[in-house]
């Protein structure tokens, strides 16, 4: 979907209008992502929740406190970091995104990547590291482990929304966003990003 024209602005554009699967119909707001643009960190989650398709923000609702939670704890401000989602609108009744769904969003998301070009990306959860790293992986299994895809260092990490199930996988996530902010840190020190003039 990127090509030498594309911006973010054009993308969203494209996005907004976007009928490939029947979520386009059925959403109230497109929830494109958030964020900065420039800081090398991109955070991906699974889809929007009913918070999320009513106001066209990303993680707003229960797990989105969970994430702010985190993020305060480990260090991170919120508008420093680019936040989306595999999926761009709400699968009704805040089902699993069907195979079709995603498959129709994910060159949505790879434009965002191949723009933003981030450093980092945080997986949050099984959808968000299958799409992104591999099909077959399982969060259990790969969370808190680093990867390297296409120059890009990937951590998959628990959803927050899987802390409402249970409790103990609140330790692990900030364990997994205390690694990302060191190598965050250490990026920005090696190579600054600098926002286009």
């Amino acid at each position: 979907m990127a090509q030498e024209s594309l911006t973010i602005e054009n993308l969203f554009s494209q996005a907004s209008g976007c009928k490939r699967c029947p979520l386009g119909e059925t959403r109230q707001c497109l929830v494109f992502g958030e964020g900065s643009q420039w800081s090398g960190l991109m955070m991906v989650g699974e889809a929007p929740g009913e918070k999320e398709d009513e106001t066209g923000k990303p993680f707003i609702g229960r797990a989105g406190k969970v994430l702010d939670s985190v993020l305060t704890e480990t260090g991170f401000q919120r508008e420093d970091i680019f936040i989306t989602s595999v999926v761009k609108c709400r699968p009704p009744k805040n089902r699993f995104p069907k195979k079709e769904e995603v498959a129709a969003c994910l060159p949505i998301l790879q434009g965002q990547i191949e723009l933003i070009k981030p450093r980092i990306i945080v997986c949050l959860g099984n959808l968000a590291t299958r799409s992104l790293l591999d099909e077959q992986a399982k969060i259990t299994e790969v969370r808190g482990k680093w990867f390297n895809k296409g120059g890009i260092k990937i951590m998959p990490t628990f959803h927050p929304a899987a802390v409402f199930h249970d409790r103990k996988k609140l330790e692990a996530i900030n364990e997994d966003f205390h690694q990302v902010k060191e190598v965050w840190e250490n990026i920005k020190r090696e190579l600054p990003i600098l926002k286009p003039q």
